[in-house]
């Protein structure tokens, strides 16, 4: 059911060949699609976005239905049992996403000048959370709460409605939870385009984030550029490093945890023992037949799916760095001393008993993260994803009339008399004093 490979027979470029996927061809015709519909929202607004409702979900709302309304917040209760687990989930986030707030900061140069730099949070932030029958309370929490924290005042949700015309209950108690100010019934493309342009009834947002099908993920790339987007993910991954200390069955769980989200989605383990490799390849066929989505998960182990077997450690570290994964975990028995060694990776997961489903939930670090190798150059959703850094500067006069012979040498390189002239005014006595 699952590929088994060894670098020592392909060697460690055609096994990176084997597993990488190829680009994701998106029809023309959807591309236009999606770009008809950004374009009609732009132009029209409220009527347009009412009419995709109508069309893509079955749901007919009058403009001011668009929002949701106190009552139906009021009625999104939770089971107990589920209502904690939001809580303590939530907790856990924000305790680790306050660890990241960066601060505004000056120095004075040996001339007096003071640098440095302001930082201030974005004013309003929109969350897409994807919606109809099912339902994703860690979404809301992983992509509002760093909002929050990082001092982001207006949080808006939007979700496409049920067919009741409702949200479900769980988007909207996380929602509450998580610091939300609106929350709108509005899904797909419409709802990127009614989040960057604006409507008469949904103001326009300075940024965009939360996951989405691909007629969402091309909105968000359309309008990248008129609004900040946090990315555009594309299916999930994990590669699991584990040595002759990890337990078969372990790894297969983890796979197959992954393998489960979709069939494009990508489960690798490298592993330096050939008895352990062949333990997981059993196990995931057997643990594969039990679950309820079987059969997506079939498809990504059998098509995006590997057990590599290596030569050593050393090499399965080194090809997890080529992959890049969204998710890596280290299943070996010291994981610390090989973390030196991990270059590129969304997360990192540290031992036989961190597996990556608690960062999906509860551990507190983000599971936004870079897919598809971007985490050569990505990170993950961040406090920092939602401010920005403004550079401050004041010169004194004696700071600027040191500064002068460099300004007029380097302004005068590229031809521009105007910017000699405008540090030289300066220099002339008439003409300086009044700012210290």
């Amino acid at each position: 059911m699952i590929r088994v490979l060894r670098v020592a027979e392909l060697g460690a470029d055609a096994v990176v060949a084997t597993l990488a996927r190829p680009v994701a061809a998106v029809a023309p015709e959807l591309r236009a699609a999606v770009a008809a519909i950004v374009d009609e929202v732009r132009r029209r607004g409220d009527a347009a976005v009412l009419e995709f409702t109508k069309r893509f979900d079955g749901v007919e709302l009058e403009p001011e239905a668009l929002r949701v309304g106190e009552p139906e917040w009021g009625r999104a209760t939770l089971p107990p049992a589920l209502g904690r687990a939001l809580e303590e989930a939530a907790r856990r986030i924000e305790a680790f996403h306050r660890h990241q707030l960066p601060r505004s900061w000056w120095v004075h140069d040996e001339h007096g000048a003071l640098l440095g730099q302001h930082v201030t949070p974005l004013e309003r932030v929109g969350c897409y959370v994807p919606g109809g029958t099912a339902a994703y309370p860690s979404t809301v929490l992983m992509n509002l709460i760093p909002a929050r924290v990082a001092g982001v005042r207006e949080l808006v949700v939007v979700s496409p409605p049920g067919p009741d015309g409702r949200l479900h209950p769980v988007v909207l108690a996380a929602a509450r939870l998580a610091g939300a100010t609106e929350a709108y019934r509005i899904g797909g493309a419409q709802a990127i385009a009614a989040l960057a342009y604006g409507t008469a009834h949904v103001r326009p947002v300075d940024k965009i984030v939360g996951p989405g099908n691909i007629y969402v993920a091309l909105a968000k790339r359309l309008v990248f550029g008129d609004v900040g987007i946090d990315g555009v993910a594309g299916p999930s991954e994990v590669v699991v490093v584990a040595d002759r200390t990890a337990v078969g069955a372990h790894v297969a769980a983890d796979l197959l945890a992954q393998a489960e989200h979709d069939p494009l989605a990508r489960a690798v383990c490298l592993t330096d023992d050939p008895p352990l490799g062949a333990a997981v390849a059993a196990a995931v066929a057997a643990q594969c037949r039990a679950l309820p989505r079987a059969t997506i998960a079939e498809a990504a182990i059998r098509d995006h799916g590997a057990v590599v077997v290596t030569r050593d450690l050393a090499e399965a570290v080194a090809l997890a760095n080529r992959l890049a994964p969204e998710h890596l975990e280290l299943a070996v028995a010291d994981p610390l001393a090989w973390l030196p060694a991990v270059r590129h990776a969304g997360a990192i997961f540290l031992g036989a008993h961190t597996p990556e489903v608690v960062g999906d939930y509860l551990a507190g670090p983000n599971h936004v993260l870079p897919t598809g190798g971007t985490a050569r150059f990505a990170s993950g959703l961040s406090v920092e994803a939602f401010v920005k850094r403004s550079s401050l500067i004041h010169y004194t006069p004696a700071a600027l009339a040191a500064a002068w012979p460099h300004l007029r040498v380097l302004a005068e390189a590229e031809g521009l008399q105007g910017h000699a002239a405008a540090a030289r005014v300066r220099m002339e006595p008439s003409r300086t004093g009044g700012d210290t």
